[in-house]
């Protein structure tokens, strides 16, 4: 994920230090290094990528879906690679080459103490405040950035959109870094000054040992429902990945967000589940373990600016926070963010008034106009039912009845297949009309993808028409919006994302600037129209 370039200085840890942190047997010149040794070979960095090696790193020879890192040792020994750190069967060819090994019997959750170790344990002199959930981390943890900064910290962010170091964008690869990456870049944030991070957590990323040697102080819970089932094999498996985030080995804190309606019971049962101390939010308070934040919708002040805004009390005087976004749960990931960051130490009222400083997240019911149409369209990344249903419904409540909502919508190949029709249902559920397209195919037949989308909305009463060209499905939902009399367009599923992955290729392509060039090509026709 982290190109050579962006790397820390830093002393580098001695092997047998590194085998000792993470339970390993170190093997050098093909001979066991006894524990409590010290073998004066350093290492100063770290990768599972064998293409990433630079002279003095270890190499994480580790067995994925495609690929077994394994058979690329001898490229990573001939690139200066320290050491292999690898099992016993992985082994195997760094012996043969008289490599160095460190052997463990789990790999993948020896990478995270491993690069810890090497890294000098950056997220120690860190504040790491982590958001973890279905839906909402990417919305929160960007307002939880804001009110860190409007505290007077330098931050970072490390999420599904980018990883930001202050102010400097890098393109991220998934929602949460390998244990590899996520330390390296924990490190350079520490050389650059960085105090606070805000990460979004996934459940893959806790299953798979990612964020592996890295405390949180806060980790706030957003909501939970059906997601990643193609991973996890079932609801209950999914809060267990989730619930991994709330033990003492891996934060000191939690805040726990109560009022999603789909989410409640699994909510709950997170904070009856969580190990350390935990505050449950709620309109209505808490009902079940831990210490209670409560907030309570307010009337935003008349400065044209501040869109919703709540009453939040935690256990002293009240404060009021507002936020600029659209959604009526963009309420509820403004006050779980202002909550977290009061638990890491922030002022609420330094809190609210970075929240309310958010005019949009990158592809979060982003707002796209044209002038001169009467069709306003808006791109999300929605991609679970519960999502849909969510802004959907939303959306449908905001638009007066006699206008049209066109909804675009696809679902991504190679993943939770159970969520099709799902999907499917919710964008008909309150829409007019449903367009099904392509979102990212990946390996996967893109019209079995179709069909099973278009057999969820055929069961409402919405029109539903197949496009599989993404583009000519967003042109033509704007097409019979304006036709209609104007309305919105609703583009669902990549939100932020530009390019779309097809039989193993990525192609260019943003809905927002598909969407907007839909838009204007509408608008010129009717502006160039006689009167």
């Amino acid at each position: 994920m982290v190109t050579p370039p962006l790397r820390p200085s830093v002393p580098g840890s001695d092997l047998a230090d590194v085998a000792a942190r993470v339970g390993g047997v170190l093997r050098l010149d093909n001979e066991e290094v006894p524990p409590g040794s010290s073998c004066g070979v350093l290492a100063r960095g770290i990768t599972h990528d064998s293409r990433e090696v630079q002279p003095g790193d270890v190499y994480v020879a580790l067995r994925g879906q495609r690929f077994d890192g394994a058979a690329f040792t001898a490229d990573a020994v001939a690139a200066g690679a320290v050491a292999v750190l690898t099992d016993s069967l992985g082994a195997r060819p760094a012996h043969r080459l008289g490599a160095p090994t460190i052997v463990v019997d789990d790999v993948r959750r020896a990478m995270g103490p491993a690069a810890a170790q090497i890294y000098g344990d950056p997220a120690r002199a860190l504040s790491v405040l982590g958001i973890t959930g279905t839906n909402g981390k990417t919305t929160t943890s960007f307002l939880l950035e804001a009110a860190a900064r409007a505290a007077g910290r330098t931050t970072g962010l490390i999420g599904t959109i980018a990883t930001f170091i202050g102010s400097e964008r890098l393109d991220a690869v998934r929602t949460t870094p390998e244990a590899t990456d996520l330390h390296r870049l924990l490190a350079v944030m520490v050389e650059r000054g960085v105090d606070t991070v805000v990460m979004e957590v996934s459940s893959h990323a806790l299953v798979m040992g990612r964020v592996g040697g890295v405390m949180f102080d806060v980790m706030g819970f957003t909501n939970l429902s059906q997601d990643h089932l193609d991973f996890h094999g079932s609801m209950e498996a999914y809060f267990e990945a989730k619930a991994l985030a709330f033990t003492r080995e891996r934060t000191r804190n939690a805040v726990i967000m109560r009022d999603d309606p789909a989410g409640t019971p699994w909510a709950e049962k997170m904070s009856r589940r969580s190990a350390v101390p935990t505050v449950t939010v709620s309109r209505a308070g808490t009902k079940s373990g831990g210490a209670g934040a409560r907030y309570i919708p307010v009337e935003p002040p008349r400065d044209g600016k501040s869109g919703q805004c709540a009453q939040v009390a935690i256990g002293g005087e009240p404060v009021v926070v507002c936020t600029q976004l659209t959604g009526s749960w963009n309420l509820s990931n403004a006050v779980l963010a202002a909550v977290v960051a009061a638990r890491a130490g922030i002022g609420l009222a330094e809190a609210a008034q970075g929240i309310s400083a958010v005019t949009s997240v990158p592809g979060r019911l982003e707002p796209v106009s044209s002038e001169g149409i009467d069709v306003q369209g808006f791109v999300d990344y929605a991609h679970t039912p519960e999502a849909v249903h969510r802004v959907v419904s939303e959306i449908r409540n905001l638009v007066a009845a006699d206008r049209h909502l066109s909804v675009v919508i696809g679902c991504g190949g190679d993943r939770d297949a159970s969520k099709r029709a799902l999907m499917g249902q919710a964008a008909a559920a309150s829409s007019d009309l449903v367009v099904v397209t392509d979102d990212n195919p990946r390996s996967e037949d893109p019209a079995a993808i179709r069909a099973a989308v278009i057999s969820g909305a055929a069961t409402q009463s919405a029109e539903v028409v197949e496009q599989g060209d993404r583009a000519q499905a967003i042109a033509a939902a704007v097409q019979r919006t304006h036709q209609a009399g104007g309305g919105v367009v609703l583009v669902l599923g990549k939100g932020h994302e530009v390019g779309q992955e097809i039989g193993g290729q990525i192609v260019d392509f943003d809905d927002r600037v598909v969407l907007a060039e839909a838009l204007h090509t509408v608008s010129s026709v009717q502006v160039g129209r006689p009167s």
